[in-house]
């Protein structure tokens, strides 16, 4: 069984290890919780430990498909939550889950796809049995602010490429794969933004609603983790808004360059047709002209086009065209 810890608590403090052969406790005594954690679990392991639990079957049903939104939902005197993490793999955001169903004397974590263990909140809990001892409405807030703070190293990292993208289009076009890169991106920035607005509204249920299990003293802690996805949310359009202006800024820079060849050629295009019209005048077969008979006929028109060409150049070079 994919059992990752399974501990026993009495006011705050921890009982035991429940060893892996170990039948797992359908009960606890007064002042008694159960934390057990899963990874990935079958369904015909999770619906064993969903009978000893009274677990809803539609809740169970979620919690194996790994794929749900962020979610609270009510089954009696027992909740079901249901929060997504996040972590970048390979430079693209790939999400997980983490289910949870919490009563007065358990919580059971499920966890798909998530590559941060909750191993960290456990050790942090139990070295300050004052808070743990508020009960398992605690250790959620505990798994649910662990899972918000592990969007910020997401989002700095993207918020480091994105930046480096942004400083280098200043000096180097993008090409299309860049292009394609950026788009893909902001596309991975809005789907990020679409779950934490989501898991706002879940925190922010757990924050304001009559629920089962979570108890008013615990409610404010909620309301910090709600603060931390605000923050989160803001900076997620701030690089939404950082990659849209980078694709802005880099197709004005485009045709800003696009521009100055235009000029250029055009300004060498009108220096070259002064002598391609003189000559051209001079090339025709006509044998009454004045100046073929002329002895500084040949020098004076060498003079015009280098003259009539150089002022044009100096001109354009003064216009910045050149």
């Amino acid at each position: 069984m994919p059992i990752i810890a399974a501990r026993v608590y009495h006011d705050g403090r921890l009982v035991r290890d429940i060893g892996a052969d170990e039948e797992l406790p359908e009960s606890c005594e007064e002042g008694d919780f159960f934390w057990l954690g899963l990874y990935e679990p079958t369904p015909g392991e999770l619906e064993n430990i969903a009978g000893r639990f009274g677990l809803h079957p539609l809740a169970v049903e979620d919690a194996l498909k790994g794929r749900q939104l962020p979610k609270v939902e009510v089954y009696g005197d027992q909740l079901f939550v249901v929060a997504r993490t996040a972590n970048v793999e390979q430079g693209r955001i790939q999400a997980g889950e983490t289910a949870i169903f919490l009563g007065r004397r358990f919580l059971i974590s499920v966890r798909h796809g998530s590559a941060r263990a909750h191993t960290d909140v456990r050790a942090r809990l139990e070295a300050t049995p004052a808070l743990l001892g508020h009960g398992t409405d605690y250790i959620l807030y505990a798994i649910v602010d662990f899972i918000v703070d592990g969007y910020f190293p997401v989002i700095d990292e993207i918020e480091d490429r994105l930046l480096g993208v942004e400083e280098s289009v200043m000096d180097t076009p993008l090409d299309a794969a860049d292009i394609r890169n950026l788009y893909a991106q902001r596309h991975e920035i809005i789907r990020f933004q679409r779950l934490t607005g989501l898991m706002k509204d879940a925190v922010g249920k757990l924050t304001t609603a009559d629920l089962p299990v979570i108890d008013k003293p615990v409610r404010p802690f909620f309301r910090d983790v709600l603060d931390h996805l605000n923050r989160a949310d803001y900076r997620l359009t701030g690089l939404r808004d950082i990659a849209a202006s980078v694709i802005d800024t880099n197709g004005l820079l485009e045709a800003q360059r696009q521009g100055v060849i235009t000029r250029q050629l055009a300004a060498w295009a009108a220096i070259l047709a002064v002598p391609t019209a003189i000559a051209g005048i001079y090339g025709m077969n006509f044998e009454v002209m004045p100046e073929l008979g002329w002895t500084f006929g040949y020098p004076l028109v060498l003079a015009l086009i280098f003259g009539a060409s150089g002022g044009l150049y100096w001109r354009f070079k003064r216009i910045g065209w050149l």
